[in-house]
């Protein structure tokens, strides 16, 4: 029989992923890339002759990717060396206070003391109950939900007890922590989802477990690294990649991909997986008449994660004092949220996390200059905000943030400069409404009510990323790759044994 045909419309984290397993598998697989570069937002901005990751700068639970690594015949930490950051990062509040963050227990006591004396041992006690969390959660993030049906599995009413659905997950972290810093300090990680911890499940308090229990690593070379050794794996493999080639339309036989086109050839295949921004994809490629659960009107009325304001600066200098990663949360956090969320206007305190990355690695700026990454979360495109006008009073008012964690003069060492604004998100890089965190990760938009691995309304189309189950980050990405992987491989008739045989039990 020869090898089934398999096309990846964009290199993004779970595309290539995707594409490393399928051709393990003795897929014929090529992946479309409409850029000149992969990784989507895990891709790589050169200024001159200093580096930087586009998007995630936190690579978290190395165990998903090093499963797949080992999947394919390959050691993660091999082919993409990596250290463990301590301290994980350093948080300031703008109300007072400041942590450096350690997965030592005892030393983070110790800095809880000097501020918040009766939360003393309370994060043991969140660590422990967190870990058990997580092991009866672990089967539903690593399984697909194509209908209610699958709510009725063993591993669901196992983890039922978990399940605070009118809990969210700072009303979680209060059952903890008595100092809303804390609370704040083990709850921002649902910023990686792109919402408010006020407004996420409570399910999510496993985030910041998994940073303290596993790590947060610094790939060398920036979290791009990973992505493009991947496509340097993908080809050393067999996989074909067709670089600045956007799919510019679908080819339907009813509700079946028959072919995708691009301007400079049509592509047939046995299965099709999408890697694209999904709302983006489906609402410019796909006929709305073809469309019904996932049609433009639901997909308008859909939540929507944040945006972000990106500063990406090259500057002078080494700030030594000034760890690997930096939040600073703002005095009026509550606010700032509900500003982003709700009221959808730039706020006047905002919170800011600022990558300080050379303190680590030296190959990402000339000797003695730094390459400094900074955002900041905003709300997603809307009627409230013209970035146009905007954008130079917001600039002025995010490096005035930077004085709070140690970076007052910043201004005078920048050498080079870009910006990305929700605009350019969705302009340059194909983002409904500039959401980098795709479709929000509240209950009425989890497991089956997400878009499904194996797409519903469209046969022969997969899908992988942030768009579809699991969800968001790079840990739930990759396991996105595996779910659909397995999918796609069971439906046409290849083996998928090898992707459990190496996933950890």
């Amino acid at each position: 029989m020869p090898n089934r045909r398999v096309v990846v419309v964009g290199s993004g984290p779970g595309g290539l992923a995707a594409a490393m397993q399928l051709a393990q598998a003795g897929c014929d697989v090529t992946v479309l890339e409409r850029r000149d570069r992969v990784g989507g937002r895990t891709s790589s901005i050169e200024l001159g002759d200093y580096h930087f990751d586009c998007g995630p700068t936190f690579f978290l639970y190395p165990r998903v990717l090093s499963e797949i690594f080992q999947s394919v015949g390959r050691e993660l930490m091999t082919e993409i060396p990596m250290t463990r950051l301590d301290p994980q990062y350093r948080l300031t509040f703008g109300g007072g206070g400041k942590l450096d963050c350690t997965p030592d227990m005892e030393e983070m006591d110790r800095q809880i003391a000097e501020f918040a004396p009766a939360d003393v041992g309370a994060l043991q006690r969140y660590m422990d109950d967190n870990r058990g969390k997580l092991e009866k959660f672990r089967p539903i993030l690593e399984s697909s939900f194509q209908s209610p049906l699958d709510l009725l599995r063993p591993s669901i009413l196992s983890a039922a007890r978990h399940v605070h659905p009118l809990r969210s997950l700072g009303k979680e972290l209060e059952r903890y922590f008595s100092d809303p810093r804390l609370v704040i300090a083990f709850a921002f990680q649902s910023k990686y989802l792109g919402m408010s911890p006020f407004q996420c499940p409570s399910l999510f308090s496993i985030l910041s477990f998994l940073e303290y229990e596993y790590g947060v690593w610094h790939p060398y070379g920036g979290c791009h690294r990973v992505s493009e050794r991947m496509a340097e794996i993908c080809q050393e493999m067999g996989v074909e990649f067709r670089m600045e080639e956007p799919v510019v339309n679908v080819e339907l036989s009813g509700k079946k991909v028959t072919a995708l086109i691009t301007e400079e050839q049509r592509y047939e295949a046995d299965a099709f997986v999408v890697n694209a921004d999904f709302a983006d994809w489906m609402t410019n490629l796909i006929p709305n008449r073809v469309r019904k659960r996932w049609s433009d009107e639901k997909l308008e009325q859909k939540r929507y994660s944040c945006s972000t304001y990106m500063l990406y600066l090259g500057i002078e200098g080494v700030y030594e004092d000034v760890p690997h990663h930096n939040i600073h949360i703002s005095e009026s956090y509550e606010q700032n949220l509900r500003e982003i969320e709700q009221d959808h206007v730039l706020s006047k305190d905002p919170s800011v996390y600022v990558q300080n990355a050379s303190v680590t690695d030296d190959s990402l700026a000339p000797q003695g200059h730094s390459a400094v990454y900074v955002l900041v979360p905003v709300t997603h495109q809307h009627p409230n905000v013209d970035w146009n006008a905007e954008a130079a009073g917001f600039r002025e008012l995010t490096l005035d943030r930077l004085a709070a964690i140690g970076m007052p003069d910043i201004r005078d060492r920048i050498r080079e400069e870009h910006c990305i604004t929700p605009d350019d998100w969705n302009r340059d890089y194909a983002i409904y409404r500039g959401a980098t965190f795709n479709l929000a990760h509240n209950l009425g938009q989890m497991l089956h009510k997400r878009p499904g691995n194996r797409f519903d309304e469209l046969d022969s189309v997969y899908l992988v990323g942030g768009g579809t189950h699991p969800g968001s980050g790079l840990p739930v990405i990759y396991e996105s790759s595996r779910i659909t992987s397995r999918l796609l491989l069971n439906d046409i008739g290849v083996d998928a044994g090898f992707i459990d045989e190496h996933a950890m039990v």
